[in-house]
């Protein structure tokens, strides 16, 4: 069964595909936004996609669309965003930058990988499974006050000291080596559960979040898409947590907004730049008819901003 991506028609529609248009999917995943974008390209068009996991370039997805000449797939962080344009010469060119922020539906569905709390399997996170530190490797090292600051910044855990304090205890005694582990002791430490949600949720999302450095890979590629896109051109994000969606947020209000060089009194107009990109619209949620048939999107946001230049 072909996934299904989030918010594909809003996606679509916001970053105004033009038929001979050039386009990057920084999150390409099973190829489900970028099915989208290769429809609607004519047969100039191009797009390029980057994922940082292996499997998903891997995948037979990846395998059959890249039999079509107008697309490309590298499999590198989105982090390298502008490095990847330049190598492409296309800096400066291109029409649309599409990311689709958070873990996949194939990583969460897959055991092995490790991030979800409701499937038994090894504390892995990692996106990129080729390199880095692995989750269980990350939480037999850390120290209290810092997993104590992860759980609190990146999962907004109230009990986070109470789940810091589980950990370094258990771990003295017995390794902490897979999911369920994980999950059990953390449902056990946390004194009051919210409904509809596990205890383990925001522990999860946290350590994947730190795991994957995802906050610094987002400012990182955020900053990258100005040079990138042309003048005209669009940026879609796709968040699904409020931390995500506030640095997508606050990073278009502050490149919306005119500079000008503070110690130039008294400020002309000439003297006023342009801010670099301005917000296209307002934040779009999945509706009743997607939410219906693909729950996952309930915590997605989509935030446009247009590249502005000569």
């Amino acid at each position: 069964m072909q996934h299904k991506p989030v918010l594909l028609a809003e996606v679509l529609e916001q970053l105004a595909i033009k038929k001979e248009g050039i386009y990057m999917d920084c999150t390409f995943g099973r190829g489900g936004h970028s099915r989208g974008i290769l429809a609607e390209l004519g047969v100039s068009g191009r797009l390029v996609a980057i994922d940082r996991d292996s499997a998903a370039v891997s995948s037979d997805d990846a395998r059959i669309m890249r039999e079509d000449s107008r697309f490309a797939l590298q499999h590198r962080p989105f982090s390298e965003l502008e490095n990847i344009a330049r190598q492409e010469d296309l800096l400066g060119k291109v029409d649309g930058i599409l990311m689709d922020l958070g873990v996949s539906s194939p990583q969460l569905d897959t055991p092995e990988r490790g991030f979800s709390f409701l499937r038994d399997g090894p504390l892995d996170m990692r996106m990129d499974d080729t390199t880095g530190v692995s989750a269980q490797q990350w939480l037999a090292e850390v120290d209290e006050k810092e997993l104590v600051r992860v759980l609190f910044d990146y999962g907004e855990e109230r009990f986070a000291r109470r789940i810091a304090k589980a950990v370094v205890e258990r771990r003295a005694l017995l390794p902490i080596t897979d999911t369920r582990q994980l999950a059990a002791l953390v449902a056990e430490a946390v004194p009051i559960k919210e409904k509809h949600k596990h205890p383990a949720t925001r522990t999860f999302q946290a350590i994947r979040i730190e795991v994957n450095k995802e906050l610094d890979e987002l400012k990182n590629v955020l900053r990258q898409s100005i040079p990138v896109l042309k003048p005209g051109g669009r940026m879609v994000v796709i968040s699904f947590h409020s931390l995500e969606d506030r640095i997508v947020k606050r990073f278009i209000r502050d490149e919306e907004g005119a500079k000008f060089d503070p110690g130039r009194l008294p400020v002309k107009e000439v003297d006023i730049a342009q801010g670099a990109l301005k917000k296209v619209g307002k934040a779009i949620k999945a509706g009743k008819k997607e939410l219906a048939e693909n729950p996952r999107a309930r915590s997605a946001v989509l935030r446009t901003a247009e590249r502005v230049g000569i």
